[in-house]
């Protein structure tokens, strides 16, 4: 049996990326810079291992405080200006891939919903979703 493979990029096509294995987490984020990065009501998004995501292309980068303290690192094409992927590639130690950017957008199975608190009310949770009020714990 072969491992999963989960592939995506932008809407152009110049930053691409592979993710092997199984997503360490998968779901929907609705606080605040999420919506506004990505125009709607929330980003989805699968977590993988620095080890098990290759990237491809010359992203450009946004950072800004997340709601931790920590920064924020979002990574976009800087042609078509799809947003791809959260996190510094050779610096962390996971990253978040935007299930919007998948090829195949049926793989993405999400299981929490985090900062529900911010959510507006147009901006639905799909059933059976785990919902978080903020970042669930560590």
């Amino acid at each position: 049996m072969s491992e999963t493979v989960y592939s995506g990029g932008c809407l152009c096509g110049a930053v691409r990326y592979e993710a092997q294995g199984e997503p360490l987490y998968a779901g929907h984020c609705y606080c605040e810079d999420c919506r506004k990065a990505s125009g709607g009501g929330f980003i989805p998004f699968m977590g993988f291992a620095r080890e098990s995501v290759r990237f491809s292309g010359q992203p450009r980068q946004f950072t800004c405080k997340a709601a931790n303290g920590n920064d924020a690192v979002r990574n976009f094409c800087g042609v078509c200006g799809g947003l791809v992927f959260g996190g510094t590639v050779g610096k962390d130690r996971q990253f978040t891939i935007y299930a919007g950017s998948l090829d195949d957008p049926t793989a993405f199975r999400p299981r929490v919903a985090i900062f529900t608190r911010n959510r507006p009310a147009w901006a639905v949770v799909p059933p059976g979703l785990k919902e978080f009020e903020g970042r669930p714990a560590e």
